[in-house]
């Protein structure tokens, strides 16, 4: 049931507030823009349309274009949850991202968010 919540919010507001918090880690919404579009396959373009669209932040996942094949090596906890455990796939999607927002926001180097 909580998932439905997750997936039912705005995906404007739930992006507002990833890039608020990178931002007061003195990191830019640029950096953000970029982790996502590495993530999701989404243009650079496509998002800031996404971002004055209504889209759900569940449906900003289910038609994402192309999603990384290397977003499997994320690891670590989000949440007190490690994401490599998360059964769903959708919710296991939307943790990765949470994850490379909180490791921009620590300040680790693009290289190593990227997983290059």
């Amino acid at each position: 049931m909580e998932n439905e919540k997750v997936f039912a919010m705005s995906f404007s507001k739930v992006y507002g507030l990833l890039t608020a918090k990178a931002e007061r880690k003195g990191r830019s919404r640029a950096e953000v823009d970029e982790v996502t579009s590495w993530l999701t396959g989404y243009t650079m373009k496509q998002l800031e349309a996404l971002t004055d669209s209504e889209i759900t932040y569940g449906d900003f996942f289910r038609q994402a274009p192309e999603m990384n094949p290397n977003r499997e090596k994320i690891t670590g906890v989000v949440c007190g949850i490690r994401v490599e455990n998360i059964e769903d796939p959708l919710m296991r999607e939307i943790r990765y991202l949470d994850k490379l927002v909180d490791e921009l926001a620590k300040g680790k180097a693009m290289d190593k968010i990227l997983r290059k």
